[in-house]
């Protein structure tokens, strides 16, 4: 098929998606690459296409089986983007429309100096004997090089994986092929990350080969790349590229060699830079190893093949991998009760983090599996130790005193961040070494992303990994950085219940003795109290539930919790496991406050004024007060997030929600129009009698919404239209946020059918095994956290995998008050 003007038109757009998706952008725009330009691009994308220019315009002819372009056509040189690192330097073609190519590797990354015993830098084994092998990104004659080493110390089989996630290409320089990476102009220190997760990295190789070949083509059979990036002497250089064949992707490097040695075999597991791999590459990384039986047999005759792991410099991604491999041959071993000694630890034994003590202490054989990954993280240590990492940022964090800002980031919050990452690195080690002791034997049965989904308390102990809010003390307020807000301030009295009642929207469930109301002062509970026991009502019983999980103080007679200064509206949560770590937290601060006796500046409804407390109570000194007068009372505090399902934990009174029921199952109305959700209705088809679970919870959500009309809260109704507003946020720090919300109201109307089905199904042994026993024993294992794994409104938009809020891992982090800036200690 031949004709100019569909020629013509193919380069007007790729003309405009260069202009669209290359233009003016935040740096993470500048670092990450968008997929519109590796799909968008005309001349670019996977048809083959022959140009051939006349007098009158370039001929497009589809049927051949490469791309030639005339070195004069001018109109198609329009199309490509050029650029130059300095005005002092020449100007050229950019791949990619923004992006230079920069050497891989130079001599000074080459801290082991194996480069030319090994043929790769920094190429060392595990030790305590584990065929594990690391190394930096060698050239092809260099990785030539490492295969013959391995074959002469006795590797008869070899397992190669390149751990990259950035697009590596070789270029031919005199007789190798020298890898090179494309790089932004901003930092070109820094390899491209965070890929979309739906483009395979090895497309996008073949694509900047394309590309490098014909931007040769334009530029007398030459293409220009960065060699020193210091001091940039004599740069650009220049290598001679006269076909696609002077250009190498990663594929051909690693996976040619399987035809000259059968017993190789080359897989490609992109690691993160930083933090923990995903479910999705763990799975990755053990369905590779499944097809090998020397490595699930433990057959004497037939040792397990070599692992060999590379990332760039061999360092960061690679130690991971080498960890992962390790610890796979441990177990191939047969896991010892006891682990192999680990070579000598440069520094003294450190302190536990709380999460990793947490883990010891909720799962058998804790302690065992926590040394297993100190020991092979100890043999891999030899150029990082990821233990280590984590003490390091730690330190560094702590010793930032005032915060200060570099290039507009905190300090504070990059220190935080990069001891999070380290920690989560250490923890997915260790759940993945208690992955292997219960997979390993039986296969890998399961994968590990559904195996996470069967031990969600990972999940809930990965979400609390900084616990420094459980350490801030009065100081936090006395200086300013926190400041205390009247409740009434976010709380108005839509029910108008406060000249009768003392305390905000004070309600009754219809038909029930349940009541709702806002928090009340001391003075405010004794009027409650009085009217729930007077003479009409009659309730010589009264169980209270605070249900707040963030700071609660009374200071002269008014409620007030704890905000940051440029968020009064915004909750500050405290991941807390238990209520009594909250309710010391809060007898901490007032005595801190009281001491103090210093004036504090707090905000009420619509001013800030300086106040000195004079008296201050905690929640449960409120409610101890009321005890001598009121002997029927029993005070509860089941602290539950704002937007958020209960913690499976904190639904510990079955008791108290049996009443509803009773009431519910002898109404007889039919409940509103519902919206249909169909990740609600997956769980529904999960549970036995699940229709009429989901149909008791909705006439409990309308009966409940009844008593607050006038605020028009209802659940179902919050889910849509949290959703709705997402879709048109002011900005995507906003969206982001309803979107998060939307999910997690979603995830609580789900777990309000989870905990029905679990009160009809517990009732015959009284209840007897908690909810979140309950939830790990059998609705663990029907897959109920599967479809929690998977959250989304798919009848609403096209779902994308990656979205990372849809995860339970991503939502329940996000949930735990992972954004709030770091006030407490990081224990």
């Amino acid at each position: 098929m031949m004709g100019t003007t569909a020629s013509t038109a193919q380069q007007t757009v790729s003309a405009s998606a260069f202009e669209s998706v290359h233009g003016i952008g935040t740096m993470e725009d500048q670092r990450s690459l968008s997929i519109h330009s590796f799909q968008t691009l005309g001349l670019h994308n996977s048809k083959a296409k022959s140009i051939i220019t006349n007098k009158v315009a370039p001929v497009v002819i589809t049927y051949n089986c490469r791309e030639e372009f005339q070195i004069h056509d001018d109109l198609l040189k329009a199309n490509y983007t050029v650029g130059r690192i300095s005005e002092a330097t020449l100007e050229h073609y950019l791949v990619q429309g923004k992006y230079f190519m920069v050497r891989d590797v130079y001599s000074k990354l080459d801290v082991l100096n194996t480069m030319s015993t090994s043929g790769a830098p920094n190429f060392r084994q595990a030790k305590g004997g584990y065929a594990v092998f690391g190394m930096g990104q060698p050239s092809l004659n260099g990785f030539k090089l490492v295969l013959q080493k391995l074959q002469r110390e006795g590797h008869k089989e070899c397992v190669f994986f390149c751990v990259r996630e950035e697009p590596v290409l070789f270029l031919r320089v005199e007789s190798d092929f020298v890898p090179y990476t494309p790089r932004g102009k901003e930092n070109l220190h820094e390899n491209l990350h965070s890929l979309q997760r739906r483009l395979r990295v090895e497309d996008l190789e073949l694509t900047i080969r394309k590309e490098i070949h014909d931007f040769a083509q334009l530029s007398e059979g030459v293409y220009y790349v960065y060699n020193d990036i210091e001091r940039f002497r004599d740069e650009p250089h220049t290598v001679r590229v006269q076909s696609e064949e002077d250009i190498h992707v990663t594929e051909e490097v690693y996976r040619r060699p399987i035809f000259l040695l059968p017993t190789y075999r080359y897989h490609r597991l992109p690691l993160p830079v930083d933090g923990a791999p995903l479910e999705e590459q763990f799975d990755a990384f053990i369905c590779f190893l499944r097809e090998s039986p020397g490595l699930l047999l433990r057959d004497p005759s037939c040792p397990p093949p070599a692992l060999l792991f590379s990332c760039q410099t061999g360092v960061g991604r690679t130690n991971l991998g080498m960890a992962l491999g390790t610890l796979i041959l441990y177990h191939h071993r047969g896991a010892a009760p006891k682990p192999d000694p680990p070579h000598p630890a440069k520094t003294p034994p450190r302190a536990r983090f709380r999460v990793i003590q947490s883990f010891i202490e909720m799962v058998p054989k804790g302690q065992q599996m926590v040394e297993e990954v100190d020991s092979v993280i100890a043999s891999c240590s030899e150029m990082h130790d990821m233990k280590e990492a984590i003490y390091e940022s730690k330190k560094k964090l702590e010793g930032i005193g005032e915060d200060y800002q570099i290039q507009g980031n905190s300090t504070k919050e990059y220190f935080l961040q990069r001891t999070l990452q380290s920690l989560e690195r250490y923890f997915y080690l260790i759940a993945f070494n208690y992955y292997l002791h219960e997979q390993y034997p039986l296969g890998f049965a399961l994968s590990f992303s559904r195996w996470m989904c069967q031990h969600p308390e990972l999940y809930r102990l990965q979400a609390s990994m900084n616990s420094s809010e459980l350490t801030i003390s009065g100081d936090l307020i006395t200086k300013g950085t926190r400041v205390l807000v009247v409740d009434e301030r976010f709380c108005p009295d839509v029910l108008s219940t406060v000249k009768e009642m003392s305390v905000a929207n004070f309600r009754r469930v219809p038909k029930m003795p349940i009541y709702g109301t806002a928090q009340p002062s001391s003075k405010a509970l004794g009027s409650v109290l009085r009217y729930l026991t007077d003479a009409k009502r009659k309730h010589s019983h009264i169980l209270w539930v605070s249900l707040r999980e963030e700071v609660v103080l009374e200071g002269n007679e008014q409620i007030y919790t704890l905000r940051e200064p440029g968020k009064l509206d915004q909750l500050i949560p405290v991941p807390v496991s238990t209520p009594e770590q909250l309710e010391k937290l809060e007898s901490t601060l007032k005595g801190d406050l009281l001491k103090s006796q210093k004036w504090l500046e707090v905000y009420l409804e619509a001013e800030k004024q300086m106040k000195m407390f004079k008296s201050c109570l905690t929640t449960q000194e409120i409610f101890n007060q009321h005890k001598s007068t009121c002997q029927g009372l029993t005070y509860r505090r089941i602290p539950i997030p704002d937007f958020c399902a209960p913690k499976e934990q904190v639904a510990a009174l079955p008791p108290i929600l049996k009443l509803p029921l009773v009431g519910l199952r002898a109404a007889s109305e039919a409940p509103a129009v519902l919206p249909v959700f169909q990740v609600v209705m997956k769980v529904v088809q999960l549970l036995p009698d699940g229709h009429r679970m989901k149909k008791e919870v909705d006439m409990a959500l309308d009966t409940v919404s009844e008593t607050m009309t006038p605020m028009h809260y209802h659940l179902r109704e919050i889910i849509i239209c949290t959703y709705r507003q997402g879709r048109s946020g002011k900005d995507e720090q906003e969206r982001r946020l309803l979107r998060l919300r939307g999910l997690q109201y979603l995830e609580r109307y789900i777990y309000l059918i989870l905990f029905n089905a679990y009160l009809h199904l517990e009732k015959k042994d009284s209840w007897q095994r908690p909810f979140s026993l309950w939830m790990r024993e059998v609705a663990a294992v029907a897959g109920v956290y599967e479809v929690l794994d998977g959250l989304g409104f798919p009848e609403l938009e096209q779902l994308e995998d990656e979205e990372p809020l849809r995860r339970l891992r991503g939502r329940w982090r996000a949930q735990s008050g992972a954004g709030w800036p770091s006030r407490g200690n990081f224990v």
